[in-house]
């Protein structure tokens, strides 16, 4: 008999499983604490429940765990990148970034990723499968185990489109924010997103303060479905018509995540094209040095960014460049999984 993945279960589900053996519902609150705050890997430590309860769930149930396969700190900046191996063999990268707020966490939602997107190494090695909500999760876990500290803010930013996993990220955003769990607040959340215009209108209806980053990386069509081959199914047009919608109904603001690339994207032009795509909206954009990538021949040049940051500044738009974090240790998503292949990888 297959187990049922424990960690991908709310607990009202687990409520009912629990209720449905014979067990009092308070049962399951403990469990899921266990679970989910004290963060155990094994029912026999969860103490004050009986022999018998233990029993039932070592019978019926597994806890989703990860394997650490690599792990890579920064001497620069004390950022850390984590290569997991899923139970299955795959391999998914974390990132662990540290700020003068506090800690967070960049984690994947897919192994691979089937957006294409020409600067990204993520999607280099195929995409595999979707990540389940306790894969996810167990990012987050294991990175705070090995940190020996809670993270303050988690990015969905890893390898793979979060929309592109709609249903699995939605329970991992419930399970982490969950009072009777680890109660991260979601607007301590970031999801970025390459633009699925469709699940932006169904995320924004669903209220949940997170925050919103949106890929656009060109205000021109032609050159961002060159870049990004989703634009060729949701044009920037019906992208921003979806962000205000997003914008209107969480009132909370949208990141623009911004890719300067050196004649490519960041000329007096774009500035201008960007700045008229972008004014009057509540926003921030975010501009980013395109990460080297040796499969692809986009680079900039350490003045560009800070170039276009101020043409767009002169136009009235919000705009500062993202700090670059663990530059020593090829940081950037994708590149460990890449090299590790689908099923192989070398300890580190």
């Amino acid at each position: 008999m297959e187990k049922t993945d424990i960690l991908s279960l709310s607990l009202e589900e687990l409520e009912q499983l629990l209720v449905a053996y014979g067990e009092k519902k308070f049962r399951a609150k403990q469990v899921f604490q266990w679970l989910h705050v004290k963060k155990v890997m094994d029912f026999d430590k969860m103490t004050d429940i009986s022999v018998q309860l233990r029993h039932f769930l070592k019978e019926n149930f597994c806890i989703n765990g990860l394997f650490m396969q690599k792990r890579l700190e920064s001497h620069i900046d004390n950022t850390v990148k984590y290569l997991y191996r899923l139970s299955d063999g795959n391999f998914v990268e974390t990132v662990l970034m540290d700020y003068h707020h506090g800690k967070s966490i960049c984690v994947s939602t897919q192994v691979g990723c089937k957006m294409g997107c020409n600067f990204c190494a993520s999607a280099i090695a195929g995409f595999v499968r979707s990540l389940e909500p306790s894969e996810i999760l167990m990012q987050i876990y294991e990175t705070e185990r090995d940190a020996g500290t809670r993270v303050s803010g988690v990015v969905l930013m890893g390898i793979g489109e979060p929309l592109d996993n709609f249903s699995n990220v939605l329970k991992f955003l419930k399970l982490l924010s969950d009072k009777d769990g680890d109660n991260l607040s979601l607007r301590h959340v970031s999801l970025s997103t390459c633009g699925i215009v469709p699940k932006i209108y169904e995320l924004a209806d669903m209220k949940l303060q997170l925050t919103l980053s949106v890929s656009l990386h060109s205000p021109y069509n032609d050159k961002r479905s060159e870049i990004m081959p989703v634009n060729r199914t949701y044009n920037i047009d019906e992208l921003m018509k979806a962000c205000r919608y997003y914008i209107d109904t969480t009132g909370r603001r949208v990141t623009f995540e911004y890719a300067v690339i050196d004649n490519v994207n960041s000329s007096e032009k774009d500035a201008d094209r960007l700045a008229a795509l972008l004014r009057g909206m509540n926003c921030h954009v975010n501009l980013i040095p395109v990460n080297q990538v040796k499969e692809r021949n986009y680079k900039t040049a350490r003045s560009g960014v800070a170039d276009f940051a101020k043409r767009l500044g002169d136009r009235g738009i919000n705009a500062t460049v993202r700090r670059t974090l663990g530059s020593d240790i090829e940081a950037a998503c994708g590149q460990l999984r890449r090299d590790a292949g689908s099923k192989g990888g070398t300890d580190n």
